[in-house]
């Protein structure tokens, strides 16, 4: 179990020097797809996707159920690479890289089910976090109360209003603070980027207000796409937004754009959102 740290602090801590210096410094662009393809047989999931993101920029992607969404950040985590296409990140052809390396260089990931140690405590699941994408994550030695990993697991554990319950086990936790975990432990390491999957899904309206609280609260160089179907929670989040059709790009625009646009309610909101 991870013990109380002494009342010295320090900020995100963890490989951030390593993902920071591995690629892309003064890069423009946090993530830039050229023709991005994913082929499963004769089923295209998604076909020639361009897309940029800049660094520190949020953005959502909207789509009905089968858009081509998750397919999406599939290919962009190497879950699921490619079939054609090539991805940058931070400037860097990460196209073929393995999920580990892109993790190494800054890349985190949620996803739409919780993947949680549900037998330890939300201080464990951080500290586990942090300590997998550190260079001593392979280390027996029992942490110290000025272990680095231990600092940022405490750091991460105020970041998504979680103090209250560091000692809780994740089984006793409610459905939104299962969420919220899952968002401390993608910022374990000083991530770069972000992509959230359908983080409001099953959330209450309390719940989500919390979520948007600490979705604008990340620390504003950290940028992140966030897939979600409720809009009251996407569209408050981002500065720009891009819907997806049929497994391709149909409208980039600003969050008053998409909202207000007939194609989208046609298509997505099935008429006009209130």
């Amino acid at each position: 179990m991870a013990e109380r740290p002494s009342q010295s602090g320090t900020g995100m801590t963890g490989n951030g020097k390593a993902a920071n210096g591995l690629a892309g410094a003064g890069v423009a662009h946090a993530l830039k797809l050229e023709g991005v393809s994913r082929r499963f047989g004769a089923l295209v999931a998604m076909a020639d996707i361009d897309l940029e993101v800049a660094a520190g920029e949020r953005r959502a992607v909207l789509g009905s159920n089968g858009a081509g969404k998750t397919t999406l950040f599939n290919a962009i985590t190497g879950d699921f690479p490619p079939t054609s296409g090539r991805i940058r990140f931070f400037g860097e052809d990460v196209t073929a890289l393995p999920v580990h390396e892109r993790i190494r260089r800054g890349l985190r990931r949620t996803y739409q089910h919780s993947l949680l140690f549900r037998g330890l405590s939300v201080l464990d699941n951080l500290y586990l976090a942090v300590r997998g994408v550190s260079r001593g994550r392979y280390s027996f030695r029992r942490p110290g109360r000025d272990d680095p990993a231990l600092r940022s697991a405490h750091e991460l554990v105020q970041l998504v209003h979680l103090d209250h319950v560091a000692d809780t086990p994740v089984a006793n936790l409610a459905y939104g603070q299962q969420r919220q975990l899952e968002i401390g432990m993608a910022l374990a390491g000083a991530p770069r980027f972000i992509l959230f999957d359908e983080p409001a899904a099953g959330l209450s309206a309390r719940d989500r207000r919390e979520l948007i609280d600490i979705l604008r609260s990340l620390p504003r160089h950290i940028g992140y796409i966030i897939i979600e179907h409720d809009l009251d929670v996407a569209l408050r989040v981002v500065e720009r937004a891009t819907m997806m059709h049929n497994g391709r790009i149909f409208k980039p625009g600003t969050p008053e754009e998409i909202e207000s646009d007939p194609e989208v309610q046609r298509l997505y909101l099935g008429g006009a959102h209130a």
